[in-house]
């Protein structure tokens, strides 16, 4: 008799664990589906600028550093461009432009800028003659 309810009970308890994990990991799939829906990211569309660069669409994940060293995200090969340029920094949702420095500075719609500009959807970033347009989408 003892030997039935405590088979009862083991099985009981095991049904309970497969459905408290089933339960988690429904709403874990629940929440990582859920932040994939909602994600939108900046990216940068190069509209002016030398030939091979035009048309260039990059997503926005992290740091993107513009000059003309090689080991620059988008790399200008001109002279009016500095080695590190400028650094467009993701902070949350907003995006940051940021002059590194450079002898000819970086303009944001047509404006120098002196220190860091948090950028708004379809702003336009200057580089000498390089327009980089900014969406959020």
């Amino acid at each position: 008799m003892i030997d039935t309810v405590l088979l009862i009970a083991r099985l009981l308890f095991v049904a309970l664990l497969y459905l408290f994990l089933f339960a988690i990991m429904k709403t874990g799939v629940g929440l990582v589906r859920g932040q994939r829906k909602k994600e939108r990211s900046w990216n940068l569309s190069i509209e002016r600028g030398p030939k091979e660069l035009r048309g260039v669409s990059i997503a926005v994940r992290g740091p993107v550093v513009v000059g003309r060293t090689p080991g620059a995200d988008i790399v200008i090969g001109a002279g009016y461009v500095s080695a590190r340029h400028a650094c467009f920094n993701p902070m949350g949702q907003n995006l940051f432009i940021e002059d590194l420095g450079s002898t000819n500075g970086t303009a944001v719609n047509g404006k120098l800028i002196a220190g860091p500009v948090a950028l708004k959807n379809n702003d336009v970033v200057n580089i000498g003659d390089v327009a980089i347009r900014v969406r959020f989408a």
